[in-house]
């Protein structure tokens, strides 16, 4: 290369970086062609300086904490289904579907009286449909499951008083 052309070179690469810089660009690849093995191949990047800030959390003030006795904090507790007297359970691990087919009208509803015996929703396991009774008869209060969620061995299903 003569030094006419590598001048020509360095020109061309400071041009190139102001484009680079003017353009708001971070790389810049070009080839040269100047005959059949002669050729400039230039690769600009311009390097940004990335500072990585991490910053602390926050501490939380100190909280000046006092014992409760243990009765006062009963009655607030939130209650626990299984515990209920009415609680129906399921006797087995399961799909839970409160009505007979997708569409249909429920079995049961909150308000609604059962009668000792009536099916009250279905628990499907290994392809099997089983119709879960009520224990007793009654007004159903509250219905803890969703159509179609699952359901543990033991989980309360609805409650009837």
């Amino acid at each position: 290369m003569s030094k006419n052309t590598s001048e020509a070179d360095v020109a061309f690469i400071q041009a190139l970086a102001e484009l680079l810089n003017q353009n708001a660009l971070t790389e810049l690849s070009v080839k040269r062609e100047y005959g059949e093995d002669d050729s400039l191949e230039v690769r600009v990047v311009k390097q940004q300086n990335v500072v990585t800030v991490t910053a602390a959390a926050p501490m939380a003030a100190p909280v000046a904490y006092t014992a409760a006795p243990v009765a006062a904090a009963a009655p607030s507790a939130p209650e626990d289904p299984a515990q209920h007297p009415g609680a129906v359970t399921s006797p087995m691990v399961g799909t839970c579907y409160l009505a007979a087919e997708p569409g249909a009208t429920p079995f049961i509803t909150i308000g609604a009286t059962v009668t000792e015996g009536q099916t009250v929703l279905i628990i499907e396991a290994m392809k099997t449909m089983n119709h879960i009774p009520a224990p007793k008869s009654g007004t159903v209060k509250r219905i803890l499951v969703e159509d179609g969620s699952p359901v543990e061995y033991g989980a309360p299903l609805l409650i009837i008083e």
